[in-house]
């Protein structure tokens, strides 16, 4: 018989199985991943939005998914007490994800990648981090070789891409897909699910609406990161500040 814990992972999964969520990974084996994860990767482009652009239209965020990164953060800082790393890494020169980074305090922001594989590499140089430890949110093919590297990977849904989809779970490159879309708050779906899978989704919102003491130490902590800007240039990982 499966013992509480399990249960309320069985009745989770159930939630967002409803939702169109399709688990590749179990959900008790996806829990334990994610009560070890340090940092968070995401992708810009058809995960915050529908990756439409074109005639000066840059692609946007929505407050939605903003207050889920934010919401996700706190859920994991709670868990360990220390902030996790978070990041944005993207293959073109997005504004908004520049912005949307540095409004959130992330701690770091890459543009222009080529291979976000690399990206992973250098963040587990640079900051420490253990690959395994890390969680990214992709939605297409540039975003495999990161995908390949991190230890939890959630794949934002495109039902226009049934052969790439595919490809991505008989590769063994996803461990969950998520029901909406990216123009339509995939990433609060995510981060939803996140905390679920960690227990920790009533005790976060219960003190982020109540603003209390323990929210407020964490908004000071997070507040207090100065994002730090990079683009990839000929190969090398560039600061742009």
């Amino acid at each position: 018989m499966a013992d509480h814990a399990g249960q309320d992972l069985t009745k989770l999964a159930a939630c967002f199985e409803a939702l169109g969520g399709e688990f590749a990974t179990p959900a008790g084996e996806m829990a334990a991943r994610a009560r070890q994860c340090r940092a968070l990767v995401f992708d810009w482009d058809g995960v915050f939005n529908n990756g439409c652009k074109g005639n000066g239209q840059a692609s946007r965020f929505s407050e939605p998914d903003s207050m889920g990164t934010n919401m996700l953060r706190y859920g994991l800082w709670r868990q360990s007490g220390a902030l996790p790393f978070a990041a944005v890494i993207s293959g073109a020169a997005n504004a908004n994800a520049d912005e949307f980074a540095k409004r959130e305090h992330f701690s770091e922001v890459y543009l222009c990648v080529g291979n976000k594989g690399r990206i992973i590499d250098h963040l587990c140089k640079t900051e420490g981090l253990d690959a395994d430890r890390i969680a990214c949110v992709f939605d297409d093919i540039n975003d495999l070789p990161m995908a390949a590297s991190c230890g939890l990977r959630f794949m934002i849904r495109r039902d226009a891409s049934p052969l790439f989809s595919s490809h991505v779970r008989r590769q063994a490159l996803c461990d969950y897909v998520t029901g909406k879309t990216g123009g339509a708050h995939a990433v609060r779906e995510v981060c939803e699910l996140f905390l679920g899978l960690i227990g920790r989704y009533d005790e976060v919102v219960s003190s982020r609406a109540a603003s209390d003491h323990d929210y407020g130490a964490y908004l000071a902590m997070r507040q207090a990161v100065t994002t730090r800007c990079f683009s990839e240039v000929g190969g090398d990982i560039v600061n742009r500040q």
